[in-house]
């Protein structure tokens, strides 16, 4: 994969952006978890007045080879049907993209379906779907350095279009169940743990995953250290583009917004090969998938909601995206106490 080099943040701002902060018309602190928010985005754009513009909000959508040995509630073909509902607006995250204000970008990164020249739709199909993890690799060096690659290409464009903040989200059908491969060989969480119903097993359909997932690690003779190992092995072809696109999201400096279980799952990937990336990240909530608090307690994220959410596709991403933008306005915005000739305290 191409070089990244995400830089750490410049802290040398930080008491002049404290500063800033703390000189608004409310006692210090006041205003919560937004004067944090104010703080990183401040740090990451390295300025005292940052901006948000052009957000977006990047699904990526692939489908999964281990899917057939029933790791899912539901069948593959809902995944190629749902990118048809995206491309028609009728979508949570279409709904949600909206009342947030942020343009909704929709990838083909590897879905058993032929969509064919669609507004709206990027095509960066590496192939119609993974292979069977449960058999094999799920897809070669070759293909995972590819979607990672197609994950940087659509980023650099849209940071050159202007967008510097860019919430992420997925579809496809048996994501959770390499979500949770991944999430347990990054972590070292027990696998059992990792597992829930995703997209709505009943108890026997969640012992069946959790079985046959146990089934698959053992065929992976590789490190479990060794994050694109890992991701080739188990993960998908919209996992892997995400991780990419992030990785270059965060070389351009942009500000990410992390959705739930599986686009967390990316990010492991992602933060293995540069833990940087972390300090761009800005955590939209906590999902109710199972896996979900345990990666974020490995990253030592707080997450900004608790919705009991668990649907994917960004949604969570898009709302929380107001919250960052808040606290934007109210940096830019919000009267100093000098300016509003406020006594401060005595």
């Amino acid at each position: 994969m191409r070089s990244i080099v995400i830089q750490a943040l410049d802290t040398g701002l930080t008491a002049a952006l404290q500063a800033r902060i703390d000189g608004k018309t409310k006692p210090p602190g006041s205003l919560g978890r937004l004067e944090n928010l104010a703080l990183q985005i401040g740090l990451i754009q390295n300025t005292l007045t940052p901006r948000l513009v052009k957000p977006h909000v990047l699904v990526c959508a692939g489908d999964h080879g281990a899917a057939r040995a029933g790791v899912s509630a539901y069948p593959q073909d809902v995944t190629w049907q749902m990118v048809e509902n995206f491309l028609a607006g009728g979508a949570a995250i279409n709904v949600l993209a909206r009342q947030a204000g942020m343009a909704l970008t929709v990838v083909d990164a590897g879905v058993n379906h032929d969509f064919g020249a669609r507004p709206g739709l990027i095509d960066a199909k590496v192939a119609r779907g993974t292979a069977n993890y449960l058999e094999g690799p799920a897809m070669t060096a070759a293909q995972r350095d590819a979607a990672l690659a197609h994950g940087g290409r659509i980023v650099r464009g849209l940071a050159e279009g202007g967008c510097n903040v860019l919430g992420f989200g997925e579809m496809g059908i048996g994501n959770t169940a390499a979500a949770s491969l991944i999430t347990h060989c990054l972590t070292g969480v027990p696998l059992a743990t990792c597992v829930g119903r995703g997209t709505g097993l009943d108890d026997a359909g969640l012992e069946r995953k959790r079985a046959l997932l146990a089934q698959a690690l053992t065929r992976f003779n590789g490190s479990h250290d060794d994050a694109l190992a890992v991701l080739a092995q188990f993960g998908g072809f919209e996992i892997a583009m995400l991780a990419g696109a992030m990785l270059a999201a965060a070389e351009r400096r942009m500000l990410l917004l992390i959705d739930g279980f599986i686009v967390t799952a990316a990010l492991l990937v992602a933060a293995k090969v540069s833990p940087a990336i972390i300090d761009y990240c800005v955590f939209a909530h906590r999902s109710d998938e199972a896996g979900h608090a345990l990666q974020l307690d490995h990253l030592d994220a707080q997450p900004l909601l608790q919705f009991s959410l668990r649907l994917g596709e960004g949604t969570g991403a898009a709302l929380a995206y107001p919250l960052v933008a808040a606290a934007v306005a109210f940096l830019d915005g919000m009267a100093s106490f000098e300016s509003a000739g406020v006594s401060n305290k005595a």
